[in-house]
């Protein structure tokens, strides 16, 4: 029973982890494409066939030239679930939790100060071993 538990889970934080996965255009298969949430099976085609026709894509703007069907409000919602050109982002789409971002909001949380009522480790130290010999 704990195994059959064990396994689900690790399933989960496995299919979690493709979940946030991004997908660049110039470098995906359909397969990868149709993992993005907003492209299907039509679009991956359109892409490929595109990509295999005039070359790889230069950036967004390109892209959404190229590919019938991609404006700036789909072009937004596809960044947004992990779709790249070029390996970027499209500009004023926010961009999903990747490993360098939670990376950054650790090294922040180490780099702040201590509570401002913290003691320092030394004045836990017994009086008495601070006292000079007599």
């Amino acid at each position: 029973m704990i195994k059959k538990l064990m396994l689900a889970v690790a399933t989960l934080v496995a299919s979690m982890g493709f979940a946030f996965a991004q997908v660049d255009v110039n470098k995906a298969d359909a397969a990868a494409l149709d993992s993005v949430k907003g492209v299907g099976p039509a679009m991956s085609k359109a892409i490929i066939d595109e990509r295999s026709k005039a070359g790889p894509f230069k950036d967004w703007a390109d892209f959404q030239k190229r590919v019938k069907g991609v404006a700036d409000k789909r072009a937004a919602q596809l960044s947004k679930a992990g779709l790249q050109v070029d390996g970027k982002s499209k500009d004023g789409a926010p961009m999903t939790a990747t490993a360098a971002a939670k990376a950054d909001a650790k090294a922040d949380a180490a780099a702040k100060p201590a509570k401002a009522g913290a003691k320092p480790a030394d004045a836990k130290a017994k009086p008495e071993a601070a006292k000079p010999a007599a």
